[in-house]
């Protein structure tokens, strides 16, 4: 993480305040660990630390592209940079066979994806988040709209019961900017979604997977046995 802090061009000058938080920047970290030992990632070219250095200034690159469109105060990295950063993770590594026949893009997903359940477990390894899950379990919804500002969007977060609560550990207080806040609690949703404890579309809708019930059962049916249905 030093040596990628030390590479990359971070540093900014203007009137917005600018920021990667630390789980940011060890998830864009840990995508390259996860690089190197995935098999399906040529292990000969191998992974270097242009990856990191690569994808950490594209993920400032897309935060200042919303700051600007949402009007935002903050200049603020989320997960969600981290995803719109994966053309420059793509061409810092070869992949294998098994690899190409799924697609670099994909694979960087998936590394994504691996890499944010991981830095999620570093953070709340033993915390319940059984009140955010329930919620999403009971219908409750979230579409993160690209354009939305941090603001809105903040308001929309504010909706899920429990989430706010876990902000501290990630050193995130009521009082911080609304961007700061959405990018700790866009971070444990990711991280949810990450440990399949909720779900998530491409569109980036957070929700969960419909609970089945069984059809009741045919009084007239004996029961222990298979009732007769017929297929067209």
């Amino acid at each position: 993480m030093s040596i990628t802090e030390q590479e990359s061009w971070t540093k900014r000058e203007g009137k917005r305040r600018v920021e990667v938080p630390t789980y940011v920047r060890e998830i864009v970290e840990e995508v390259a660990f996860q690089a190197r030992e995935d098999k399906r990632v040529d292990r000969r070219s191998g992974v270097s630390q242009r990856l990191p250095i690569s994808t950490l200034e594209n993920v400032l690159s897309s935060a200042e592209q919303r700051a600007v469109r949402s009007h935002d105060s903050a200049v603020v990295a989320r997960v969600a940079d981290v995803y719109a950063a994966i053309p420059a993770m793509t061409g810092k590594f070869e992949l294998e066979y098994e690899g190409e026949m799924r697609g670099a893009e994909n694979i960087a997903r998936e590394l994504i994806r691996a890499a944010i359940g991981k830095t999620f477990s570093k953070y709340f390894a033993n915390v319940n988040f059984q009140a955010v899950v329930q919620w999403f379990e009971i219908g409750g919804e979230l579409k993160v709209p690209a354009n939305a500002s941090s603001t809105e969007l903040l308001a929309q977060l504010k909706k899920i019961q429990g989430l706010f609560e876990h902000l501290e550990a990630l050193g995130v207080r009521s009082k911080d900017d609304a961007a700061i806040q959405t990018s700790a609690a866009e971070f444990i949703l990711e991280g949810l979604w990450a440990q399949k404890r909720i779900s998530r579309s491409e569109e980036r809708g957070y929700f969960a997977d419909a609970r089945k019930t069984p059809e009741p059962r045919d009084p007239r049916e004996p029961s222990g046995r298979m009732p007769f249905r017929q297929f067209n």
